[in-house]
């Protein structure tokens, strides 16, 4: 079967480990062709270019930056880049005849792709819908509810779930909301096929994570509660500084490491407070993050509490790969709180829930017996309910070829 991929994530090798690129190495393994269609932004410089790996073939389109851009150019990306991915797979790919083309949200722009894939090639289409927009963007006031932009993306979405022969969410509460939302949708179409990974087991002993934790200047007396991923508005930082700020248990030391548009401003407040429980980093490449994360003790998500659609952060999974218990501080439109909670493995508050949040902080520091338990709970719900086979069967079995 030859697979067609289109993101909005750039990929520079299938061997990177992520979710998506998990999965299609999954459909390599299992004997399949794979082909990957996503975006070099203008900032990089180069052009439109195709490279081929032993697990399959990489299309580099070149697009406007749509990634830590003003707003006007996002939007103007957003909008030209299924243009600019047509366009290219039809000059690069004029040969192939593909059996199944993926997708997932960001963007909901990819509909023209996804029509003539189905029409020249009579494929079937497998939404993977990783973002609710554009409600996500009215929540955050970056679109007027009901102006012009507001109605022709929802126009867009409507068209994208019309042409998408599965849609595939990444837990209940997304599923559900959708059809409340959306009630010209089949329901038969709709199913959960969430966030997955093929886990790793990262096992470094005592005196390696202790190395890790003398290279970054990080305390090993104490346990480290980890943020690790995007800094952007969706992530409710305000109440991530607060909760620094608000610690009072000495046993708790905060990392953040990651990048995203409210970087400088986290920057500059640390530059201000100077928490003596607290470390900015900026974003790591992939392996290094992944040993500073094994070297932490607690993991963080936070949402922005003015979210009315259930957000469920992928970085959930690099928690649980690394037997990290966690504390989700969330909205209370999503589930992912539940699941934390409903396996063991962690605890959910509110967002802007200062006391609550510094209750499970303190539970989290006075039971070791729980703490370990919590460890090997949030492994095994890794395991259970997010490995890459579990995808790749749900979206195989779809498939009749």
């Amino acid at each position: 079967m030859k697979v067609l991929f289109l993101t909005m994530v750039k990929i520079n090798s299938f061997k990177d480990r992520g979710i998506y690129t998990d999965l299609l190495r999954k459909f390599y393994e299992e004997g399949h062709e794979v082909f990957a269609v996503c975006p070099i932004e203008r900032r990089e410089k180069k052009k439109t270019s195709i490279r081929k790996e032993k697990e399959g073939t990489i299309l580099n389109v070149k697009t406007f930056n749509l990634q830590k851009t003003n707003i006007v150019e996002k939007g103007l990306g957003t909008l030209a880049i299924e243009y600019q991915f047509l366009s290219a797979i039809k000059k690069h790919f004029f040969k192939e005849k593909f059996d199944l083309v993926i997708y997932s949200t960001p963007p909901i722009t990819f509909s023209k792709v996804i029509n003539f894939i189905k029409k020249r090639d009579d494929a079937y289409s497998y939404l993977l819908l990783k973002d609710i927009f554009p409600q996500n963007a009215v929540d955050m006031k970056m679109l007027k509810e009901n102006g012009i932009l507001h109605k022709m993306f929802l126009d867009k979405e409507q068209t994208l779930y019309a042409i998408s022969d599965t849609i595939g969410c990444m837990s209940d509460a997304n599923k559900n909301y959708i059809l409340k939302h959306n009630p010209s949708i089949n329901s038969s179409k709709v199913e959960i096929n969430p966030n997955s990974v093929q886990p790793r087991d990262f096992n470094q002993n005592e005196v390696e994570k202790k190395t890790v934790r003398l290279k970054y200047n990080l305390p090993n007396d104490k346990k480290i509660f980890v943020y690790g991923g995007n800094l952007g508005k969706p992530q409710g930082i305000d109440f991530l500084l607060e909760t620094i700020l608000s610690a009072t248990d000495k046993n708790a030391f905060f990392l953040i490491v990651g990048s995203g548009t409210e970087y400088d401003r986290i920057e500059k407040w640390f530059t201000e407070i100077k928490p003596g429980n607290a470390l900015l980093l900026a974003g790591l490449p992939k392996r290094d993050y992944d040993l500073l994360l094994n070297a932490c003790d607690v993991g963080l998500i936070f949402l922005h509490k003015d979210f009315t659609i259930p957000n469920f952060p992928s970085r959930l999974l690099s928690y649980l790969e690394m037997k990290m218990p966690i504390i989700a501080a969330t909205d209370e439109i999503t589930d992912i709180g539940w699941v934390i909670e409903e396996n063991k493995c962690g605890y959910k508050v509110i967002s802007g829930d200062v006391k609550s949040m510094q209750n499970v902080i303190g539970d989290i520091l006075s039971d070791e017996t729980n703490f370990n338990q919590m460890k090997d709970n949030a492994w095994n719900l890794l395991q259970k309910e997010y490995r890459v086979e579990r995808s790749y069967n749900l979206i195989k079995e779809k498939v009749n070829v």
